[in-house]
């Protein structure tokens, strides 16, 4: 993790423009080579960044984000007030509780939810920024990862899009797509999916356990 506090202005140049006026800002790099600019409020969620995979380009003033479609992020510094690198390590996860554990299990049992013909091939499948719950194939041998949650949130659908980027960097798996699958769903993080290719499962808990309902959907 690299982590620099400084006056700083940042420009994207995309699918749109967006520009941040001179500010002292917080600007991360995490080690899979996320960039994440904070300002000092507005909680977890950061002003602008550029997702991995991505190649930095540092002349000491500058910093030129450009990921493989040709975005760029760039990062124009003033004054540095404070910068570090610190080697983090390998991090275990958010830890599911109980009902998210059980999801896992019922829908690995239940591959056939997402669609006719769907077979797992492994839970927990690995991936460099940890493991995707649920790993299958379809019925013309495509692959799918799976990411369940109890409650589905904006930030299900960017953990699963991470996963999605570098499970399709592997050419044995390639092209992967994904299903975010959860109890409900909130209309952002269905939004978000939609935007992104991914597709969204609201699962009914009680019906997985094999007590009546018909709420089961996939769309």
């Amino acid at each position: 993790m690299r982590i620099r506090i400084a006056e700083c202005t940042v420009r994207y140049e995309g699918r749109l423009t967006a520009y941040l006026p001179p500010a002292t800002r917080l600007v991360m790099v995490k080690a899979d080579g996320c960039v994440a600019v904070h300002a000092d409020g507005g909680a977890y969620k950061p002003l602008n960044w550029m997702n991995a995979p991505n190649t930095l380009i540092d002349d000491g003033h500058t910093w030129v984000v450009v990921n493989p479609k040709g975005e760029k992020l760039i990062i124009e510094f003033a004054e540095i007030h404070f910068e570090t690198e610190i080697e983090m390590g390998e991090d275990p996860g958010l830890q599911k509780d109980g009902v998210e554990l059980e999801l896992q299990r019922l829908l690995a049992e239940r591959p056939e939810t997402f669609g006719d013909g769907v077979e797992l091939v492994r839970r927990e499948y690995p991936t460099p920024i940890g493991p995707v719950d649920l790993l299958c194939r379809d019925a013309s041998g495509g692959t799918i990862a799976i990411e369940i949650k109890r409650r589905g949130e904006i930030d299900g659908v960017e953990q699963l899009t991470r996963y999605l980027e570098f499970l399709n960097r592997d050419t044995r798996l390639a092209p992967v797509r994904g299903i975010f699958a959860a109890q409900s769903i909130k209309p952002q993080a269905k939004l978000l999916c939609d935007d992104r290719g991914i597709e969204w499962v609201e699962v009914d808990y009680d019906l997985l356990r094999g007590t009546d309902s018909d709420k089961l959907r996939l769309f």
